[in-house]
């Protein structure tokens, strides 16, 4: 019975001794992010991207005025059948702009995913590196919008500034 006792000590010894020694880390990946050159990149093509959009909306914005500035400049003497047709020209255009919205959006989210995946996956490889050097078993991801960290004790490692330094990034 002691030698099960004394054994079973050693054991819970043991156990909080390997309790002790995890490491837990945590970064702000949005900091992180912002600060990489490739991000930088990635914003300007994608706001190149979004301005030709925004372009070919205009010019069909700036049609649907100019169809619509015809119809109130015809008088009383147009004969229905006209001004239906007026109308109809202007409910489509509105229609096409209605439906470019839709799809420019869609292109637009679609964009900016492609865009920033290379940019997320590059950081969080170079997370996975830092936490191996470091013997992390989590890393936390610290940032404002990010509320699932209850507590975070001073001895998990802010590996932010290792990562950036990883990276290359002053």
């Amino acid at each position: 019975m002691k030698l099960f006792a004394v054994m079973l000590i050693m054991v819970s010894a043991v156990t909080v001794s390997k309790a002790q020694t995890l490491k837990f880390g945590h970064i702000d990946l949005q900091a992180l992010v912002q600060v990489m050159p490739e991000r930088a990149a990635a914003e300007e093509e994608f706001n190149k991207f979004q301005g030709e959009l925004e372009e070919i909306l205009g010019e069909m914005q700036q049609d649907y005025n100019t169809k619509l500035g015809e119809f109130e400049q015809m008088g009383n003497e147009v004969s229905e059948i006209k001004r239906n047709a007026k109308v109809a020209e202007i409910q489509d255009i509105q229609q096409r702009i209605q439906n470019y919205q839709v799809t420019a959006q869609q292109q637009i989210n679609q964009k900016q995913n492609e865009l920033l995946a290379p940019v997320f996956e590059k950081a969080e490889n170079a997370i996975g590196e830092v936490a191996k050097e470091k013997g992390l078993i989590y890393v936390f991801d610290s940032g404002q919008g990010n509320r699932t960290i209850l507590y975070k004790s001073n001895q998990s490692l802010d590996i932010l500034p290792l990562v950036k330094t990883k990276l290359g990034i002053e």
